[in-house]
């Protein structure tokens, strides 16, 4: 089974329509995050370390363009559809993230599972500058192709003459670091939720003894 799983990605990964197939799964994934982008980059990467196919460089630029192709697709889409997004859990939350991190958000939200579409749907919705939007989204996509493409090829590298065990490697340390994210996004809104507990109860001591 694993041969045969082998056989056909050594094929789809020299064929010559990949490039293309990259580009347009990272463009989907801007607007309609279930498509695996991710997971077909980290593929690449390892056997671009496996068998030298594809070109690792090619992989990230063809990603990194699908990628902010698709994140203008969804400003578009927010843009136009801004009043219906609001109240929404992750539109408020890319909302609250916009005012406390201004453009960054696009770079945080790249690497929180959803959070890439709820935050390009909101700055479209918020009407956020577009040049400062493809400024910011330049970033975020190019380091999101870096850090796939890298996590599979250094996968790949090794695994050189295993690309199945490279690959469970790539896409292991990929979720371990998006878990990490989450965990400390967690704690973050833990304790900034403390922090505002503390602070109200304070307030109403402090009125209660006036």
């Amino acid at each position: 089974m694993s041969h045969a799983i082998l056989d056909l990605l050594n094929q789809v990964m020299s064929a010559p329509w990949l490039y293309l197939a990259l580009f347009a799964l990272a463009l989907l994934d801007g607007f309609f995050p279930i498509v695996p982008a991710e997971t077909s980059v980290i593929i690449a990467g390892v056997f671009a370390a496996s068998t030298g196919e594809p070109n690792l460089w090619l992989v990230i630029v063809v990603a990194a363009l699908g990628a902010f192709t698709g994140d203008h697709i969804s400003y578009f889409i927010g843009s136009k559809a801004g009043r219906r997004l609001q109240g929404k859990k992750a539109y408020t939350w890319a909302q609250q993230a916009l005012a406390e991190r201004g453009g960054l958000l696009l770079v945080v939200a790249r690497y929180i599972p959803g959070g890439r579409t709820a935050a390009t749907l909101t700055m479209g919705g918020v009407r956020y500058p577009r040049r400062s939007f493809a400024f910011f989204d330049a970033i975020a996509t190019s380091s999101w192709a870096v850090y796939s493409a890298l996590i599979g090829f250094f996968g790949g590298m090794a695994f050189e003459n295993d690309p199945l065990k490279g690959l469970l490697l790539g896409l292991g340390i990929a979720v371990s670091i998006t878990a990490v994210v989450e965990i400390v996004r967690w704690v973050r809104k833990r304790r900034s939720q403390g922090s505002h507990r503390v602070l109200v109860t304070a307030a109403q001591s402090a009125e209660g003894d006036s």
